[in-house]
């Protein structure tokens, strides 16, 4: 995955992929407790809300998070985030994610840095 070769200075490929396992970990347990939000966007992207700081450390990105979770995250977060999509009237797209749509104001407006 591309947040795999996101990598940190003098950062090894394993160390890179147990940092992303334990920022997905932390980030689904958020989720399960409800201490964290998802919001989906209007082309189907997501955003989380309240972990600004903690992804920006872990150089993920809200797409790279989505893909992992639904890859590999826990059952209960899988449910988080098809709940937050069953209350926003609109279905996760997961084209929409891997094209790079992404809000950088807490899901105001969606855009992309493409073209």
């Amino acid at each position: 995955m591309p947040c795999d070769r996101r990598r940190k200075i003098n950062q090894t490929l394993d160390q890179r992929k147990q940092e992303i396992r334990d920022f997905v970990k932390m980030l689904s347990d958020r989720l399960v407790a409800g201490a964290t939000r998802v919001i989906v966007g209007p082309t189907g992207a997501v955003k989380f809300t309240g972990i600004d700081q903690e992804m920006k450390d872990a150089n993920m990105t809200d797409a790279c998070t989505v893909l992992r979770i639904m890859s590999s995250g826990s059952t209960a977060a899988k449910m988080a985030l098809q709940n937050a999509a069953r209350l926003s009237g609109r279905p996760i797209n997961m084209q929409s994610i891997g094209q790079g749509h992404h809000s950088h104001d807490g899901g105001q407006t969606w855009h992309t840095h493409k073209g």
